[in-house]
C-alpha cells in the first residue's frame, strides 16, 4: 500500500517506521528543513513502548532514556503518593525527543523522507487520494495520514471549521541544561500556589530537563525566564527547589521554550474513505498529563492491527475511529480532573487514576 504521512514528527515518524515495517511503502512529507523536534523530553509509557519494540527499536529507546519514578511535591517538598496504585502508575521513560526523532527516521529511511514539502490540501477519489504540496507537486497515495499536529491541513481541509484554539492562561517553559549537583532523580512533580507545576529531571547522564506550567499564567512580563522564575517560585517554600530556581536562572533565555497550550476541540470523526488522522492533529491536549506522545504513538499501533486485519481499507478506517475516539472522550475527561485538581493531594490521586486507567486499558495488538 502506498501510504504518505503528513508531518515528520514523533507520532509520523512513528506511523511511517511501523508502516513500513509491515511492507507499506511509505512516504513522509515534513515541511521543516531537517528532521527536528519541538520540545525538550518526551515521556513513554509502556505502551507506547511495546509498538517500538515491535519494529525493532524499542531496546534502542530504552537505552536513550531515564526512567522515571514519579512522586509529587508540595511546595514545602513534602513527598506524596496516593495509596491504592501500583507502582507503576508512576513508571515511564523520559527521551531526548531530537535523538528519538533522528532514531526513528533512520528505521525509515531517509530517503523516504521529503524535507521542506508544505502540504497544501488532498484530492480524495474512489481509486486513490493525492497530497497537494505549496510547490505544486503532486504525491499520489492509497492512505493518506494527517499527523501534522495541532495547526493540521488536513484536518482543516478534512472537517472545516476544527481549529486549534488556546488553552485559556495555560503556559508551559522548559529547557534541556547540562546535568549538574542537583538531585539525580529529580522532583517530578511539584504542585504549588496558583495552579503551578513544575521540576526537573535526568534525561540522560549529562542533561537534565527542567519545565515549568501554569494554568491560569496572566499577564505576561519580562524576558521568558523572568516569567519562568516567577512561576517557579510558587513551587519553593522553606528552601525547596532551590536546584530548579538557579537552573532557569542559568539558562540561556535563547535555550527557553515558551508555549502558549492549544487544544483541538473534539472532533465529530477522524477519518474519511483514504484519509486518517492521528497524534495531535487529532486531539491536541494539554502535556499536563505527560501521555500525549504515548497516545499518539497508541494511535499507530490500533492504525497499524486495523490495516493489517481488516478487509478493505474503508474498514480498517472505520475499525481505527470507532476504537480510539471513545478512549480519548475518557482521556478528556480525566485530564480535566487533573487541571482541575485541588492541591498536591488530589493532584496525586487524580494523576494516578488517570495513569492507572491508561494503562490497564491500552490496547496490545
Amino acid at each position: 500500500m502506498r501510504t504518505v504521512i503528513v508531518g515528520g514528527g514523533l507520532v509520523g515518524l512513528t506511523a511511517a517506521a511501523s508502516l513500513r515495517h509491515n511492507g507499506h511503502q511509505v512516504t513522509v512529507l515534513e515541511q521543516a528543513p531537517e528532521i527536528r523536534a519541538v520540545g525538550a523530553g518526551i515521556g513513554l509509557w509502556p505502551n507506547a513502548l511495546r509498538e517500538f519494540d515491535r519494529f525493532g527499536i524499542g531496546a534502542e529507546v530504552r537505552a536513550m532514556g531515564h526512567e522515571i519514578d514519579a512522586w509529587f511535591f508540595d511546595p514545602t517538598g513534602r513527598a506524596l503518593r496516593s495509596a491504592g496504585y501500583e507502582d507503576s502508575a508512576y513508571r515511564y521513560l523520559l527521551v531526548p525527543r531530537p535523538q528519538l526523532n533522528s532514531v526513528l527516521a533512520d528505521a525509515i529511511g531517509r530517503n523516504r523522507i521529503t524535507l521542506g514539502a508544505r502540504v497544501s490540501g488532498y484530492t480524495e477519489t474512489e481509486d486513490e487520494v493525492v497530497a497537494h504540496l505549496d510547490n505544486g507537486e503532486n504525491v499520489p497515495a492509497d492512505l493518506l495520514i494527517g499527523a501534522d499536529g495541532v495547526y493540521s491541513r488536513v484536518r482543516a481541509q478534512l472537517l472545516p471549521g476544527t481549529e486549534v484554539h488556546s488553552h485559556t492562561g495555560n503556559f508551559a517553559w522548559r529547557a534541556i541544561v547540562p546535568a549538574g549537583d542537583e538531585r539525580p532523580e529529580g522532583t517530578v512533580l511539584t504542585i504549588g500556589r496558583e495552579r503551578t507545576r513544575g521540576g526537573y529531571s535526568r534525561v540522560t547522564e549529562s542533561q537534565t530537563m527542567w519545565f515549568v506550567n501554569q494554568f491560569e499564567a496572566g499577564t505576561l512580563t519580562g524576558s521568558k525566564r523572568d516569567r519562568a522564575l516567577e512561576r517557579a517560585r510558587n513551587l519553593a517554600e522553606d528552601g525547596w527547589h532551590e536546584d530548579l530556581l538557579r537552573m532557569i536562572a542559568a539558562t540561556p533565555e535563547e535555550d527557553i521554550l515558551e508555549n502558549q497550550i492549544m487544544i483541538v476541540p473534539a472532533l465529530p470523526r477522524w477519518t474519511s474513505h483514504r484519509v486518517a488522522l492521528i497524534g495531535d492533529a487529532a486531539h491536541g491536549l494539554s502535556p499536563h498529563i505527560a501521555a500525549g506522545g504515548t497516545l499518539g504513538i497508541e494511535d499507530v499501533g490500533v492504525l497499524r492491527n486495523a490495516l493489517e486485519t481488516t478487509p478493505t481499507l474503508r474498514e480498517a478506517l472505520t475499525s481505527y475511529e470507532q476504537l480510539r475516539m471513545p478512549r480519548f472522550e475518557q482521556v478528556r475527561k480525566l485530564a480535566d480532573e487533573v487541571a482541575n485538581a485541588d492541591g498536591p493531594e488530589e493532584s496525586a490521586e487524580r494523576y494516578a487514576a488517570f495513569s492507572h486507567w491508561m494503562l490497564t486499558t491500552a490496547p496490545t495488538a
